[in-house]
């Protein structure tokens, strides 16, 4: 039965409509073969004069294992002045000063998110929190912004695995909406609430652990979309314990792991929402996943009402089982090593 699910968090209705999979024609879209250019990769080891000099290393001394640089082609960038002007009746600009830096999550041009080490999964989430500290600190900025774009159709233009981290000079407006969603809850904190009830029901867990939760929400707007909400509360990434930055790292390259063994090779976001630098109100920092497997149509684009064709609950059981087969596959390798 086709339903209208409320997403909490932007406050929009969502159309979960299952029977429409079993459409003529309708099929996931296929992860682009478009190769890549063919040149020496800037974020393979040996080809670091191919980006500007690092921001931050980390690993041993001459052999990095995660690495920040700043993007050759930013979105945002310089230090003016966040001042609005109106050109006109209905022309309003900004400068669009900030940061952009890119993430390289690994020496490995062919290790994917969902193949690194819990080592990697470290060091990545030690130089996101790093990261965005030093933004906080730049004058004029108010909010960070963390990415993965994994594959063409998800905005990637090149092939070895990373990341971008944005500093910018304002709060986005998918922000303000989940800041709204949170302000409206009267039941303390929506996703501690959330992570916790979806734990008791089980119908959408996909994973949980002393760290984090990972669920397909119920409001979920598109196929095999997950949320991974860490356990303990805290508005700010950036002030999380070491150890609770880590288990969510883990988390995601898991929640990675189980959509490439169930679906393939396909392409996706991950998005981090955390709270704006200075924001003292109630919010708990998360982790958007989404697979990149269907396109926005009409409907989509003109209402902004997400038609989901995969039910959370079957999506969430289908990731449970595939999960639980890749952890398996995991421990006969740890034996046989």
């Amino acid at each position: 039965m086709n339903q209208l699910r409320l997403d909490p968090l932007s406050g929009r209705w969502v159309a979960v409509s299952s029977e429409r999979i079993e459409r003529p024609g309708e099929v996931f879209v296929p992860r682009l073969s478009v190769p890549y250019p063919e040149r020496p990769c800037p974020f393979c080891p040996g080809n670091e004069d191919a980006t500007p000099p690092a921001l931050e290393t980390y690993g041993a001394e001459g052999h990095w294992l995660v690495r920040v640089v700043p993007n050759r082609y930013p979105a945002f960038e310089g230090q003016a002045p966040f001042v609005v002007e109106n050109r006109g009746p209905v022309f309003t600009e900004a400068p669009a000063s900030g940061i952009h830096e890119i993430l390289v999550f690994s020496p490995d041009h062919n290790l994917s998110l969902g193949s690194l080490s819990d080592r990697q999964c470290e060091l990545v989430m030690a130089a996101i929190r790093d990261r965005v500290e030093e933004h906080q600190s730049t004058p004029g900025l108010r909010y960070s912004q963390a990415i993965v774009n994994s594959g063409r159709e998800a905005g990637a233009s090149l092939e070895h695995p990373h990341g971008q981290l944005l500093g910018i000079p304002f709060v986005p407006r998918e922000l303000v909406d989940e800041q709204g969603g949170f302000a409206r809850f009267a039941g303390g904190c929506l996703l501690c609430t959330a992570a916790a009830s979806e734990e008791h029901a089980g119908h959408r867990l996909v994973a949980a652990d002393e760290h984090a939760v990972t669920f397909a929400p119920y409001w979920s707007g598109s196929p095999y979309e997950l949320l991974v909400v860490p356990r303990c509360h805290e508005a700010h990434l950036h002030r999380s314990t070491p150890s609770d930055l880590s288990g969510v790292g883990v988390a995601v390259r898991d929640a990675i792991g189980s959509l490439h063994a169930l679906l393939g090779d396909i392409a996706y976001n991950v998005v981090f929402h955390a709270a704006p630098y200075r924001s003292t109100s109630i919010y708990h920092w998360h982790v958007h996943i989404l697979p990149k497997l269907t396109t926005r149509a009409g409907f989509e684009l003109g209402t902004g009402v997400y038609i989901n064709v995969i039910a959370p609950e079957r999506a969430a059981d289908e990731l449970r089982g595939a999960g639980a087969v890749l952890a398996s596959a995991h421990r006969a390798e740890g034996v046989a090593s």
